[in-house]
């Protein structure tokens, strides 16, 4: 067997060579900075629905010249405003591949939409509208001739509070994200659209990110994300594998390093996580620049380099004549690039790539309008959804026709400019030049999108205004407003910006802060609407007395405005929850607060230990005993709810300790999916108007955190009617991590099922025995 890498051998190696030792350990023997090394890469199968794709992509590999191979393996450039491209071989009728941004709707194009973000998604709660999104989403990629959309996104999780990229994921749990990144790609995929899930894996800080010459002249590698194997598979791999199930044909590796090993060219994490234990038939791509060596990559299990490749080039083939690489990894590299296309049914009637997007060279491209009526009802609910009302002083909200409105702050209004050429750039990190841009609809970097329009809140709320006949006055710049002592409500809008290439300085600045006290000290009915690219403390004025409601309104896209006065005026009962947990002060974070920097001993090889396992988010909170601002899953209605009639069976699959074997299909061993528990439970609106209520589902598995989210249900309830909820707990689901027999074990004993509204509100609960 190979052994593992030791740390303080990294230090004297270059970056990225392979080591073998003749050391024999057991598979189990996982240590943080340690990587087992796994070889050779395995080829795909075409197991489950890729059988007829894998039978087309070898007779297509068949015919290809040793050049036309290793052409197939990276980028080129090309001037059609894509954000890579596979080149085309004509002779066999493949026109190549247009790959772009990102998982929020397309970037860098006109005529598209600028759909709600992830953690948008993740704060509604509903894997209905993840799919009816994704539907239309693909639909706009497609027209545009966009052969794979760089998204979704599962990695960060959101282990660090203060990430940069938190706000492109769904939610700092693996469960909900795995089932909205499953029905994501799901919809997406309907479109004959690929989806890149990304980044592969533990890429869960900005922070040297991508390996860099610091300040004094010195090479330094990109931080290693140092994960034990229970924590690996029980978070962070965990949403990967539910979209492998889902169908995903290619898996973004990203710029960190695993366990001291760059992750695209980590063999455990890619020949033997990804390629092996989930079955994954389709390819691996770099993130863009996150190759750092030749030959020793592509048996790794890197398939595509992105944008182009300095490394591979004719040295695959010559690396294939001297024995250092087989010709059959050559192959299936292009195999699994050339299944997903026929995968997709892409050789059928699909728009040539690129055809409608524009660039700053190809001016001449189509004007090909992606946008629909159709797709109009979806973009506003799911931007209304992602909404999270946190607090309603006196059910403040909805307002009951104010005859005036005042408005305040910065991030009311629409942005002084847009252009194609915006959504291209890395947004200012300058804190104080945000608070000019505007109404914040989505993130920066590459995860933005492209808007048709941008509703803004005053453009919204004036609307209204003209519709009930009542007046608004509204002052954007002053930290120190006056305020008009009639005013019925005072609104104010504030946001926290969040971008790829850099993290976060705090959960909170002082300005807006200002701001807010400066208007509630003046204003007895004061709202604040917070656009959140991740989590935002409110500790220095939510317990103000003139602070009677508190909006998260997260980033929703371009119907940002309409979406919200839907809610504050009640046409739209909120049902958004969060999906992480708010605290009362940023330092109960603790070390979860800031990304990994630098230390003396490892200063050009920077380490981010994860020695907190599991404990992350909720769990950490729950374990610390702290309590939160507010608990992850909660989220106020304009109704009430009650719970009651609890039920909990089993069923008749097997209950044995490990999965019975079963031929791997993409996504793992097919029987981690038996249903082994069915739980219900009955939820009553008891309140005066219909609403949308999300049950929650939590288990205690034993020798673990208290309660680890496993379930939710979100169901439409009329005013004083009852709905049945229900919930299928998986083995998966129920099972630990056996580092020893590398299996998801069962365990003996009595798990906790508890059943409520957010991860602290847990109105029922009973006990499992197995």
């Amino acid at each position: 067997m190979l052994a593992f890498w030791r740390k303080t051998l990294l230090l004297g190696l270059a970056a990225g060579n392979v080591v073998l030792a003749e050391d024999v350990i057991t598979d189990d023997a996982v240590f943080y900075g340690e990587s087992p090394a796994v070889y050779p890469s395995p080829q795909g199968t075409g197991t489950g629905d890729w059988a007829d794709a894998y039978t087309k992509a070898k007779a297509f590999v068949a015919q290809l010249s040793d050049d036309e191979k290793v052409n197939l393996t990276a980028g080129i450039t090309a001037d059609n405003g894509c954000s890579g491209n596979i080149q085309g071989i004509t002779r066999l009728g493949f026109p190549g591949m247009c790959v772009s941004d990102a998982g929020n709707g397309l970037r860098g194009s006109d005529f598209v939409n600028a759909w709600s973000s992830g953690v948008h998604v993740g704060a509604s709660w509903n894997r209905d509208l993840a799919k009816q999104r994704g539907i239309h989403m693909g639909q706009e990629y497609r027209k545009k001739g966009v052969n794979m959309i760089l998204g979704p996104v599962v990695g960060p999780l959101g282990r660090v509070a203060l990430g940069g990229r938190n706000w492109e994921g769904f939610a700092a749990d693996p469960y909900l994200s795995g089932i909205l990144v499953a029905d994501s790609v799901k919809g997406l995929q309907s479109q004959n659209v690929a989806t890149s899930l990304k980044h592969f894996i533990a890429n869960e800080q900005e922070t040297n990110r991508n390996p860099a010459t610091n300040s004094e002249g010195h090479y330094v590698e990109s931080v290693s994300s140092n994960i034990d194997d229970k924590t690996l598979h029980e978070l962070y791999l965990w949403p990967f594998q539910d979209a492998v199930l889902a169908g995903t044909t290619c898996i973004m590796c990203s710029y960190n390093r695993l366990n001291n090993s760059y992750a695209c060219q980590n063999s455990r994490a890619l020949n033997g996580l990804l390629k092996t234990e989930l079955g994954f038939q389709g390819y691996v791509i770099t993130d863009w620049f996150a190759q750092h060596t030749g030959i020793s990559s592509a048996n790794a299990g890197l398939d595509v380099v992105m944008p182009s490749s300095s490394y591979w080039n004719g040295n695959l083939t010559t690396a294939i004549s001297n024995g250092t690489m087989e010709a059959s990894r050559l192959d299936d590299m292009i195999t699994r690039l050339m299944a997903t296309w026929y995968y997709l049914d892409q050789d059928s009637a699909f728009p040539n790539p690129g055809i409608g997007m524009p660039s700053s060279v190809n001016t001449a491209h189509e004007a090909i309008v992606a946008t629909s009526k159709a797709a109009k009802s979806v973009l506003l609910e799911s931007a209304i959804e992602g909404h999270v009302l946190v607090k309603n002083k006196n059910n403040a909200l909805p307002l009951k026709s104010p005859k005036l409105v005042s408005v305040f702050g910065y991030d009311a209004y629409t942005p002084m400019s847009y252009t194609l050429e915006s959504s291209f750039s890395f947004p200012t990190t300058d804190r104080s030049a945000l608070y000019q841009n505007g109404t914040l609809f989505g993130g920066g970097g590459s995860g933005a999108n492209s808007p048709a329009y941008i509703d803004s809140p005053i453009e919204a709320l004036q609307r209204r205004a003209y519709q009930d006949g009542s007046s608004i006055l509204w002052d954007f710049t002053s930290e120190k407003p006056f305020v008009n002592y009639v005013s019925d409500v005072c609104l104010v809008f504030i946001n926290a910006f969040a971008t790829e290439a850099v993290d976060r300085e705090a959960l909170s600045d002082t300005h807006s802060d200002t701001i807010v006290t400066n208007v509630a000290n003046n204003c007895a009915n004061t709202v604040v609407v917070v656009h959140n690219a991740g989590i935002r403390t409110v500790e220095s004025w939510v317990d103000h007395t003139n602070v009677t409601a508190v909006i998260f309104g997260h980033l929703p896209g371009q119907d940002t405005g309409r979406a919200l006065v839907d809610i504050l005026y009640g046409d739209a009962n909120p049902s958004g929850r969060l999906p992480y947990t708010v605290a009362k002060q940023q330092s109960d974070y603790g070390s979860l607060l800031q990304p990994s920097e630098p230390d003396e001993k490892y200063q050009y090889f920077p380490q981010s230990d994860f020695t907190e396992g599991v404990y992350i988010d909720y769990r950490a909170f729950d374990k610390d005993n702290i309590e939160p601002q507010y608990a992850f899953g909660f989220g106020l209605s304009y109704t009430s709810f009650a719970y009651s009639n609890l039920k909990i069976s089993k069923t008749s699959a097997s209950s044995t300790n490990y999965p019975p074997t079963a031929p791997i299909v993409p996504g793992g061993n097919p029987r981690l999916f038996d249903t082994l528990v069915k739980v219900s439970a009955t939820v009553k609106n008891t309140g005066k108007v219909d609403g949308k209520e999300v049950a929650q589902l939590y288990v205690g598995i034993p020798n673990g955190p208290v309660r680890q989210l496993r379930g939710f249900d979100k169901v439409l309830i009329k005013s004083g009617k009852s709905a049945s909820v229900s919930f299928n707990l998986t083995r998966r689901d129920l099972s630990t991590w056996d580092t020893s027999a590398q299996e998801w074990l069962l365990q003996r004993g009595t798990y906790q099922i508890f059943v409520g509204r957010n991860s602290r509100d847990l109105s029922l609960s009973g006990t499992l025995t197995i």
